[in-house]
Parts: structure tokens; sequence; C-alpha cells
């Protein structure tokens, strides 16, 4: 168990690339301003980090959240950038806390501050397994999420998201996967900025596995948003 986690770890700091504040918003094209919301959708939106199946009523899972998102616009960071470096991966790491409760009902948030950059985010979900999963059947579930983003009087971007997953246990180990739909509005905050706000709708594909030994909890999810990929190590307390 701990070799995985420290290969999971080490995959998704491999290409770290360090951002900046994004205090140049305002000199963005319409274009340029356009990829950097899409980017900041595909990184910032609530993911998944669970199976279907509902935590239940006692269940609790709190800890750390690390998304590597590979960034498509990468002309438009190195412009939004006041240091015009270029960078081709964001890691946001995220505090995270999902709670079980009656009716197999769960709830979740996560906050972040991106270390040396001016974004900060918040996000929630609520979670309904309408199909609670057995021996011989999976558990389906369905998702709405929302999130909040804020790049200090630069941007605004709000998300919204609707997903359903499957997933089936097998002991302690528990493969998922979901689909489902992000939509986002993105408002420039700057001063005589040159873009407008843009209107975000993209699929969104997941696919994971939750490794629950115990109190320990071990999730990792590849996730697409339009084709934007981002790879998500959890790692929880968990009962």
């Amino acid at each position: 168990m701990k070799k995985m986690i420290v290969v999971a770890a080490l995959a998704l700091s491999a290409s770290v690339s360090v951002a900046d504040d994004l205090n140049l918003i305002g000199s963005l094209s319409q274009t340029q301003f356009d990829g950097l919301s899409e980017d900041l959708t595909a990184a910032f939106s609530y993911k998944a980090g669970a199976p279907a199946e509902s935590l239940g009523i006692l269940g609790f899972d709190a800890g750390l959240a690390l998304t590597s998102t590979s960034l498509e616009n990468t002309a438009a960071w190195t412009a939004a950038m006041s240091s015009g470096d270029t960078i081709d991966t964001l890691v946001v790491p995220k505090l995270y806390l999902q709670k079980g409760l009656p009716l197999d009902f769960d709830i979740g948030a996560y906050y972040v501050s991106v270390p040396d950059t001016n974004l900060e985010a918040w996000g929630g979900e609520l979670k309904y397994a309408f199909i609670s999963g057995n021996l011989a059947l999976p558990a389906v579930a369905v998702r709405g999420a929302m999130t909040s983003l804020t790049a200090q009087d630069q941007l605004e971007l709000k998300s919204r998201s609707l997903d359903v997953s499957i997933s089936k246990s097998f002991l302690f180990v528990t493969p998922y996967a979901g689909v489902g739909r992000v939509w986002a509005d993105s408002k420039p905050l700057a001063t005589g900025a040159i873009a407008s706000s843009v209107d975000i709708s993209e699929t969104r594909t997941f696919i994971g596995v939750s490794i629950q030994p115990l109190f320990f909890n071990l999730a990792l999810e590849g996730d697409s948003v339009g084709g934007v990929p981002s790879y998500n190590l959890k790692l929880g307390m968990a009962f």
C-alpha cells in the first residue's frame, strides 16, 4: 500500500509547473480569455473522487486531494501571468470533506488556495445513491455540485455540474466510473478588460478506484472536461 501511495504522488508531481499570480487578465484577448477559462473550469470544477455508493449515515471521509491538470491553452496562461513564464501543468492541492447522510445521501465540500498564486476556490456537492448496491448489484448515484473560483479582482468563475456514476466493491477495492455535464460562467473583473464574460458547457467523463482498508482511504481518478484531462489523488481518513 505504501508503494502505491508513493507511485501515485510521484505521478502527479512529476511535471508540476509553478503558476504565478494571474494579474494580467485584463490584457487578454477574447480567444485567450476563453481558453484560460476552459482550463480553469477543467481544473477547479468539482471532482467525484469517490465511488457511487453512499458513505452511510455514520460515514465520514476527510483529507487532502491533489488535482493535476494538463493545460490546453498555455499561451493564454503565459499572457495572464505577471512572470511571463510558460506552464503546461497546474497542480491544485485541496482540503476535502465528505459526510454520509440518511437515505443514501452524501454531502461534500473542498477548499483550496493555490500556493504562490492569487487563485482561491471552494466547492460543494450533494450525491444520492438511488441504487445502493449489494453483493450482486453495483451502486448507481447522481451528483449535483457547484464551485466558485476567484483571482483577486481579476477573474470570477462559477461552475455547476451534474453527473451519474456507477461503482462495485470488491473487498476494500471499489472501481467506479461516471459521465456528466459541467456548466461555467467566467467573468473578467480587471478594470478595462478587453474580453467579456464567457459561458462554458462541456461533457465530463471520469474513471477511478477507491482503496479503503480499515480507516484509511486512497482514491485515484482520471477526469476529462471538454477534452482537458486531469488526474486526481485523494488521501484521507474514512470510516
